[in-house]
């Protein structure tokens, strides 16, 4: 959650994450006050477009009702994949994002996992006719970072379908930083201490405590504390899979994109990728180390809905795609490609870019292992058990681990931290 000029004086892009679906779904930070300490959440009059080559779009309507309308033939099909796990999810909420345990909910949650356990690929092609329908859920389930075809996609395909209904893909006021900021202001007005600029390469240069959370990568984790934990703890760090990188451009532009589609044009996010099909083929190759010409693509346009984010008349605009981990392969030309196909004239309005490899992501973030976002690979196994079976807890005491490396996985919600601050106070109490 981080915001810079990374392009051109006045122009202020997201380093990092850009859209948040998670965060007022999220329990634990609805009940934080962080409209007192300068958060203002933006919502685009769409949450999702997805352009398809005819000019048209798939859309996402905060409204289930009317997303059913766009979809047409599919409209009677997407209400049923939806409408029930947005009617239940103020009940499923506490138990989809955090570790598995004996639901509240037995029935409805049932209901989810049959069909979250499920390849997206799959369930799209069972449940939609339309190309329209197909890509939209292709898109969603395209965040998980895996292959279609993978066991568990639609999980993810789901929840951040539901969530646009239910609350909305956001947007912070001025940038993604605003949220760290709002968070700091409010962690500092209880009396807490942050400390930055150092980097922490051993456990044994930590001051004394009781407890300690790791917001780290199993990877970095083993490199500050692995010499506390057992030999067999080590081994199942080592044993955890990261998952593909992505690669990302930020732009400062001289207009707004020029869509063909003009539904586009209200949505704070875009995927661009065409049928499912291609798409399916796309984040197939992201993982097999040959990435595809015509990249599946993640765009966000803050600026059309946040005019602070730029100068007068002048935009932003936020992309990544995904691609073999650690992959040195420059993919501007062909992220830029994807743009055009969809909306002619937009390279002739970049004034300025700044683009990251996977290993510059790293580089900046050691947690991005090989520029992998999302935490760590979202397996059917690693959905549930992350990074061990023992997710927050480690064998060394008053040791946590609270990062996106465990469930919920990946995305601004907290409930990773939420999670294992819980398990740390039992300790606490206990000792």
């Amino acid at each position: 959650m981080r915001s810079g000029a990374l392009t051109l004086p006045g122009f202020t892009h997201d380093v990092c994450s850009a859209v948040h679906p998670m965060a007022l779904a999220s329990p634990f930070l609805r009940t934080l006050p962080l409209n007192q300490h300068g958060l203002e959440w933006i919502q685009p009059p769409l949450p999702l477009a997805h352009p398809l080559d005819d000019g048209s779009a798939a859309i996402l309507v905060r409204s289930l009702e009317e997303t059913c309308q766009w979809l047409g033939p599919d409209a009677k099909a997407y209400e049923q994949l939806m409408g029930p796990l947005v009617a239940k999810w103020g009940a499923l909420e506490r138990d989809i994002l955090g570790p598995m345990r004996v639901p509240r909910h037995p029935f409805a949650m049932a209901r989810f996992g049959l069909g979250a356990i499920r390849p997206s690929e799959s369930l799209a092609k069972s449940r939609f006719k339309t190309a329209q329908a197909r890509a939209l859920f292709a898109g969603l389930a395209s965040h998980s970072l895996m292959p279609l075809e993978a066991w568990g996609t639609s999980a993810i395909g789901l929840v951040l379908g539901a969530i646009a209904h239910v609350s909305g893909w956001p947007i912070p006021k001025g940038g993604s930083q605003a949220i760290a900021d709002a968070l700091a202001s409010y962690l500092r007005s209880l009396g807490g201490e942050i400390a930055t600029g150092v980097w922490v390469r051993s456990q044994k240069e930590l001051p004394a405590a009781k407890v300690v959370l790791y917001d780290v990568s199993p990877r970095s984790l083993l490199e500050i504390a692995g010499a506390s934990f057992t030999a067999r703890y080590r081994r199942a760090l080592e044993k955890f899979r990261y998952g593909p990188g992505v690669y990302k451009i930020d732009w400062a532009l001289r207009a707004p994109i020029p869509w063909r589609s003009p539904q586009c044009a209200k949505a704070g996010t875009l995927h661009l990728g065409g049928t499912m099909e291609e798409i399916a083929c796309s984040e197939r190759r992201a993982t097999a180390d040959a990435p595809s010409d015509r990249p599946f693509v993640l765009l966000a346009q803050p600026s059309l809905f946040d005019p602070t984010r730029a100068p007068g008349g002048c935009h932003t605009a936020w992309a990544y795609c995904h691609v073999p981990s650690g992959s040195q392969v420059d993919r501007t030309s062909r992220i830029e490609a994807q743009v055009e196909r969809f909306a002619p004239g937009f390279k002739e309005l970049i004034l300025a870019r700044s683009r990251k490899s996977p290993t510059q992501m790293e580089e900046q973030n050691p947690n991005l292992v090989g520029g992998n976002i999302s935490g760590g690979e979202n397996s059917l196994r690693q959905l549930f058990v992350r990074p061990t079976w023992r997710l927050y807890n480690t064998p060394a005491k008053g040791v946590f681990l609270c990062s996106a490396s465990t469930p919920p996985g990946g995305g601004v919600h907290g409930m990773c931290g939420y999670h294992a601050a819980r398990r740390a106070l039992r300790f606490l109490r206990s000792s």
